[in-house]
């Protein structure tokens, strides 16, 4: 009996893990030795949190204003916690459309997830927006 209830709960975990991941959009507001916020309209101000390299693109000041959704959970009412880098869990909506992204070196032809030099010529990486799946 326990091992069909360990079972059951090993296989229930990761499911409402995924159900309690959350999409907010709103804009993205930086001020320089803050951490990024979203200003929402359904939950007014939001502090952004993650991991190394999606602060890296939340604090990215060609991102400043831009209308901007997340995908994480709450760790409370005005904190939101922001999914791993490599989930893909940000993105841009420009004319309807939503945009993933990302950093494209032109010369080296390269792309990256996150700002910063290239990790071949060493030059400044641009801010590539991606269209990405439906709205």
């Amino acid at each position: 009996m326990r091992r069909r209830t360990l079972l059951a709960g090993l296989i229930l975990l990761p499911l409402a893990a995924a159900q309690s991941k959350l999409s907010l959009r709103g804009r993205l507001v930086q001020a320089e030795g803050r951490p990024p916020v979203l200003e929402t309209q359904g939950h007014g101000l939001v502090e952004l949190g993650g991991d190394e390299a999606t602060l890296a693109v939340l604090n990215d000041r060609r991102l400043a204003g831009a209308d901007f959704e997340v995908v994480g959970h709450f760790e409370g009412s005005r904190r939101f916690l922001v999914e791993p880098i490599h989930t893909k869990a940000m993105f841009v909506h420009k004319n309807g459309k939503r945009y993933l992204i990302s950093y494209w070196c032109e010369t080296c032809a390269i792309r990256a997830y996150r700002p910063g030099l290239c990790m071949c010529c060493r030059e400044e990486m641009a801010l590539d927006l991606r269209e990405y799946g439906e709205k």
